[in-house]
């Protein structure tokens, strides 16, 4: 976990939402997005907690290499996920499903709901494939001990279940029965990967009070026609470059050197937007397709469909 202390230019965050956090790495400004983790106080300090990814190369940085006194630039906060003024208003129980890295915004939200002492019922089902990669542990269950209202389930999808304190096995409608029996008068807030998501939307869609959901990386979206190689032309460059028509626009236009601005990669933040002038897209993940000229596309949710110019 890193401790940020903003400048007199950062906005204002809110538990449950996302910033994005550039450093430069060997010379190249890195651009990635994170959840606060804190419930920033009169400080205005930020925390981020920061899993290092296998070649990722800014969460290796930060994990690695950043220390005190270093300087990372913040973008603005975004996400929805908050809570409301009154959340006993919206639902009389609140449920937040997490899996894997989906726990850095529900543990704000979770710490945010303690700290301001609500009474209204809160439940936590967190799944990741091994307890060594669990997060907050001994925070959440202390917390459930102390907070009769509160209640912490830890999930194993890869290991067995050691303890009455831990559960196996994949998010089911058997299991979330078991684990939120009154799902019906419940708010549900879910984060995680794409996968997940989508199963725990489908086990939610008309059994839950409410649903909101934000993934970590896109769902998968199978490919409806082979992969060809168009031409992308960035108008301010004044450089046209070949691309796969398989890959998001911004994957392919990184392959080619290039390093347009990203932020989330999941096409939540919008910062890689930009105005595609002419040609068709399609997004990665709808499958629907778009041709309307001088229109804003997501590069990192975005496939070329045909020779596209952007506004790059």
């Amino acid at each position: 976990t890193l401790v940020l202390t903003p400048n007199r230019h950062c906005a204002s965050v809110r538990p449950g939402q996302h910033i994005n956090v550039s450093a430069e790495i060997h010379g190249r400004r890195t651009t990635r997005s994170y959840s606060i983790t804190n419930v920033p106080g009169a400080d205005r300090r930020l925390a981020i907690t920061v899993k290092r990814v296998d070649g990722g190369k800014l969460s290796t940085h930060l994990v690695r290499d950043a220390k005190v006194g270093d300087v990372v630039e913040l973008g603005l906060p975004f996400g929805e996920m908050t809570w409301p003024l009154q959340p006993v208003n919206v639902a009389p129980q609140w449920v937040f499903l997490a899996a894997g890295s989906g726990i850095t915004p529900l543990i704000s939200l979770t710490r945010e709901w303690a700290a301001r002492r609500w009474a209204v019922p809160l439940t936590l089902v967190y799944w990741v494939k091994t307890r060594a990669e669990a997060a907050f542990v001994a925070e959440l269950r202390e917390l459930a001990k102390q907070r009769p209202q509160f209640r912490f389930q830890l999930v194993l999808t890869d290991e067995a279940a050691q303890s009455g304190l831990e559960q196996q096995g994949l998010i089911s409608a058997e299991q979330l029965q078991g684990l939120v029996p009154d799902l019906d008068r419940s708010q549900v807030y879910a984060c995680g990967p794409g996968g997940f998501v989508e199963a725990a939307r489908e086990l939610c869609r008309g059994r839950s009070a409410g649903f909101l959901a934000e993934g970590f990386t896109p769902a998968p979206l199978a490919d409806d026609q082979a992969a060809t190689t168009v031409r992308v032309t960035l108008t301010k460059r004044g450089k046209t470059v070949e691309v796969s028509t398989g890959q998001s626009l911004l994957a392919a236009l990184e392959a080619q050197g290039l390093n347009p601005p990203s932020g989330c990669r999941m096409g939540i933040c919008h910062t890689c937007s930009c105005m595609r002038m002419s040609g068709t897209t399609s997004d990665t993940q709808t499958g629907e397709t778009a041709d309307e000229p001088v229109s804003p596309v997501r590069l990192c949710v975005s496939r070329a469909r045909t020779d596209v110019s952007l506004d790059l």
